[in-house]
């Protein structure tokens, strides 16, 4: 649905579980295994992991995003995202990011480009609605 000047978008994924075993997330041609059981606990990301798998990922399209609107080039980045999870009653309570750009480009204006994805990201503003969310963005030089 889209509504003029108020844009309206409508995600629709599909997931499973079978009893006693692990589910699946499908998203478009993508599918994404996630612990429901102790079997795989170590092996494979619980909801938890997959909430901030979305804060990254947020944070990564729009990096992408913004180097072209910014017309600033980087060749890669890291993103290393820590969270608090409290217990009662379980959410997250605290999200520090960290995130690192290479590029040897004079044009990326860091402080613009963290004003931007705090504004602009989609899960990032959802998310900051319920917990704090502190982070920092450098960028590292091309060898």
């Amino acid at each position: 649905m889209l509504k003029y000047k108020n844009c309206y978008i409508n995600y629709r994924i599909n997931a499973n579980s079978k009893s006693n075993d692990d589910a699946t997330i499908h998203i478009k041609k993508s599918s994404i295994d996630f612990v429901t059981t102790n079997s795989t606990s170590k092996s494979l990301p619980n909801p938890a992991e997959l909430f901030l798998g979305s804060f990254a990922a947020c944070m990564l399209k729009n990096v992408e995003r913004f180097s072209k609107m910014m017309k600033f080039e980087y060749q890669k980045t890291d993103l290393e995202i820590n969270a608090d999870r409290l217990e009662n009653p379980p959410r997250m309570d605290n999200i520090v990011y960290s995130l690192i750009i290479y590029s040897n480009d004079e044009k990326l204006n860091t402080r613009l480009l963290k004003k931007n994805i705090e504004k602009h990201g989609t899960i990032y503003n959802t998310v900051k609605r319920s917990c704090q969310i502190t982070g920092m963005i450098k960028v590292e030089s091309l060898q």
